[in-house]
């Protein structure tokens, strides 16, 4: 449905300049590809040059951001955060699918189970026995949830997730497609020449606010619980082992794979395809960047990067030098070549 360019600046908190008042805007899009009807946002000072070549109707910018070449039909909507404005501005014009509350007659339920008021269970979801879902939360088709698991309030669980027996899921939580929430630890003893299982007898508890990718796992604690603090963000095909602690407002990129027994404290980032080793303490606000491999502990503030990962800055270095190898090999073997002819000579 669309709204007039007035109603999205006013609920937005932005200030209006240039541009026709009487455009309705209908979606958003990006600087790039963004006509006539929506709005689009310019933050990056990289993408300023696709400004006047765009059709826009409107583009959210910063107070202090200055801009040339606008078009004469867009319209600036200023204001102090043009990136949450511009969220507010998607979730307006793009609202997210409400599912009416009800029971789908081929789900399957089991004994015990409890559904608070405005619940959604999609088709051919299966509920075990002694589960509990919390207010208008949405279970969607082909999701199974195990027995004695607790899911909270206004929780969205995409098609074909599994949450195994005993997981406990906070409020507002998001699990995407194919995510597997409580499978087994990987533990086991070698004796006797074969691979013994450890029991893996704890669960997962998931904090509110928390959101896990398509595909991911993460695994029962072998006695205790493996825990996600509230807030985290994780993405698709990350792997988090038994019994880690991941704090409050943790990021964890794709590809990712935490060990056994680690402890994420907050808002430490893990950028995509890192790898954590077991017992390992990434502190808080640390930076493990991309494609690194971390085997100590990593301090609260460090950012690290490599494999093995280390300091940024000396990471870096390091990789500055190894480019200069074939360089250096050169000059060694025209010293050589050198001191060989002196040697001749002598």
């Amino acid at each position: 449905m669309p709204i007039t360019l007035t109603e999205l600046a006013d609920f937005c908190n932005a200030r209006i300049q240039g541009g026709d008042l009487s455009i309705p805007i209908y979606s958003a899009a990006d600087i790039t590809s963004a006509q006539k009807g929506q709005v689009t946002q310019l933050t990056n000072s990289r993408y300023a040059r696709h400004i006047k070549d765009s059709t826009a109707s409107a583009c959210f910018i910063a107070e202090a951001f200055a801009v040339e070449n606008v078009p004469e039909n867009m319209a600036l909507l200023i204001c102090a955060d043009p990136e949450l404005s511009f969220i507010k501005a998607v979730e307006l014009l793009h609202p997210v699918r409400v599912y009416n509350p009800q029971i789908a007659s081929q789900a399957v339920l089991e004994i015990n189970v409890t559904l608070a008021n405005d619940v959604y269970i999609g088709p051919y979801a299966v509920i075990g026995e002694n589960a509990s879902i919390g207010d208008g939360s949405a279970i969607l088709a082909g999701v199974y949830i195990g027995k004695n698991v607790k899911i909270g309030k206004n929780c969205r669980i995409y098609p074909y997730a599994v949450i195994y027996d005993g997981v406990v899921v906070g409020n507002n939580v998001i699990i995407h497609s194919g995510a597997i929430i409580g499978a087994d630890g990987f533990g086991y003893k070698f004796r006797n020449n074969v691979h013994v299982k450890v029991p893996q007898v704890g669960n997962v508890v998931i904090d509110d606010n928390v959101e896990i990718g398509a595909n991911t796992c993460i695994d029962r604690g072998a006695l205790g619980s493996t825990t996600i603090g509230a807030g985290s963000k994780i993405d698709n095909l990350v792997q988090i082992g038994h019994n880690n602690k991941v704090g409050k407002n943790v990021i964890m990129c794709g590809l990712t794979g935490v060990s056994g027994s680690c402890v994420i404290e907050d808002y430490a980032i893990l950028a995509g395809s890192s790898g954590i080793a077991d017992h390992v303490t990434i502190g808080s606000g640390a930076v493990v960047m991309a494609r690194s491999g971390v085997a100590v502990d990593v301090k609260a503030g460090a950012q690290v990067f490599g494999s093995p990962a280390k300091d940024k800055k000396t990471a870096y270095k390091e990789q500055i030098a190894i480019s200069k190898l074939p360089e250096l090999l050169k000059k060694i073997k025209l010293l050589e070549e050198k001191i060989q002819a002196l040697e001749e000579k002598s």
